[in-house]
């Protein structure tokens, strides 16, 4: 990550830290920079858009929204638990009803005991969590390389997780929560978010042990096709919503 050398105390000689153009903190002695030579591919992701500023700005933005989405859900939750009969402000029509996916099995996968716990309620735990992430990538603290590397599994997790919810929703359920909607989508972009900082910023994979890889996905932000992608897959996401159900929804 971004740094500047009097955060860490004096460092002087060949293991002063030294700030790239794009933001990124690279050290020969940095332990979240392994592979980061003369001749990275990761070398040519300059400008704004690859420095920790935007990325974990965006990152930070999503996870907020995400945050208080979650608490809006885990309120609903909490009043169907009071009011199991209870109509909720975005029950619009059979097919439109956060009531319906919220008392469905999989609105609550979690139990311990006698006890069943909202996904909600975890959604505040780890969007709490993301948003300090990204806090801390704003800040250009330097993280352990097995911390960034959890952090982007931690985050393909939630991602992964957000879509099987959306296809439980869509293909089983048979209903539509719009403030989930609002989640993935939210999900999404924070996931696309983290994995370019996880590339540009803290340059992994390392270029010295995944060469072809590493050349590949610094191409790929350097190109611009990861914006390419990402608009894509949203609009793929919504067509797909509309294609299937937009007449029930209309």
């Amino acid at each position: 990550m971004t740094t500047n050398s009097n955060d860490y105390g004096q460092e002087t000689g060949s293991n002063r830290p030294s700030l790239a153009t794009n933001g990124s903190f690279h050290s020969s002695e940095s332990p979240d920079n392994t592979g980061t030579g003369d001749n990275s591919p990761y070398d040519r992701l300059t400008g704004w858009r690859h420095g920790a500023t935007w990325t974990y700005l965006v990152m930070l933005v999503a996870s907020i929204s995400a945050l208080l989405v979650s608490f809006i859900l885990s309120g609903e939750a909490l009043e169907l638990a009071r009011h199991p009969n209870a109509k909720l402000e975005c029950d619009v029509n059979a097919l439109v009803s956060c009531s319906t996916v919220a008392q469905s099995w999989q609105a609550e996968i979690v139990h311990f005991g006698g006890l069943s716990f909202p996904n909600a309620f975890f959604g505040i735990a780890a969007e709490s969590i993301f948003i300090t992430i990204a806090v801390l990538g704003l800040a250009r603290a330097r993280t352990p390389r097995w911390f960034t590397i959890a952090t982007w599994w931690g985050g393909l997790a939630a991602f992964l997780y957000a879509y099987w919810l959306f296809t439980q929703s869509m293909f089983v359920i048979n209903a539509l929560c719009p403030w989930c909607l609002c989640l993935m989508f939210a999900t999404t972009i924070q996931f696309m978010a983290l994995s370019h900082a996880t590339v540009s910023v803290h340059r992994i994979p390392s270029s010295d042990r995944f060469g072809t890889l590493a050349s590949s996905l610094a191409s790929y932000y350097r190109l611009h096709f990861d914006l390419m992608i990402d608009v894509l897959w949203i609009v793929a996401v919504a067509a797909l919503i509309l294609i299937d159900k937009g007449a029930a929804i209309f």
